[in-house]
């Protein structure tokens, strides 16, 4: 039997993606901070597929870079999301360190993510979020929060499905009947 079409990865249309998390956390890192927004990522991605990779790395730019290409080219992940990492404190690098792997930018992700928040709080201007594309990988940075992650991811989540079957190559081109 059918399930209805949600635009959600599912049995019957859409493959299920492999997914793994990344949180940017120097306390998170050390166990002196529950990860509560790798939960919600959880949550909100469990009909997009299976979380099959998860960690806590310290805010240090060389060990976000390192763990995102082992999730990109080891784990084999079709979608990385990141937690953390995108404010202004100086320790804040996951942009830079997802720069640092990516090899196109997909811009329109966190600029959608950023409209959505503007709605919210004016304080969505201030995300340095990038998000982009190594390989067959999608990579995005979410924020810190709960409260941020949920809100992000929900402004693009409906287009992920589409995003990650055009590029494992299991479905066509946007814009085409």
């Amino acid at each position: 039997m059918l399930k209805k079409d949600t635009g959600i990865a599912n049995e019957a249309r859409v493959p299920a993606f492999r997914i793994a998390i990344l949180t940017a956390s120097d306390k998170g890192s050390r166990g002196e901070r529950e990860d509560k927004s790798a939960a919600v990522i959880r949550e909100m991605v469990a009909d997009l597929g299976e979380v099959v990779a998860y960690a806590v790395v310290p805010d240090e730019r060389r060990l976000l870079a390192a763990k995102l290409r082992e999730f990109c080219d080891v784990v084999g992940a079709d979608l990385v999301l990141t937690t953390g990492g995108t404010g202004f404190s100086p320790r804040d690098v996951t942009p830079e360190a997802t720069r640092d792997v990516i090899e196109r930018e997909v811009p329109g992700l966190p600029e959608a993510m950023r409209a959505a928040g503007l709605k919210i709080t004016p304080q969505a201007m201030l995300s340095r979020a990038v998000a982009g594309i190594r390989g067959k990988t999608l990579i995005i940075n979410l924020p810190g929060s709960p409260k941020g992650v949920r809100e992000n991811l929900a402004a693009i989540l409906p287009a992920l499905p589409h995003g990650l079957a055009i590029l494992k190559g299991e479905a066509g081109e946007c814009g085409q009947a």
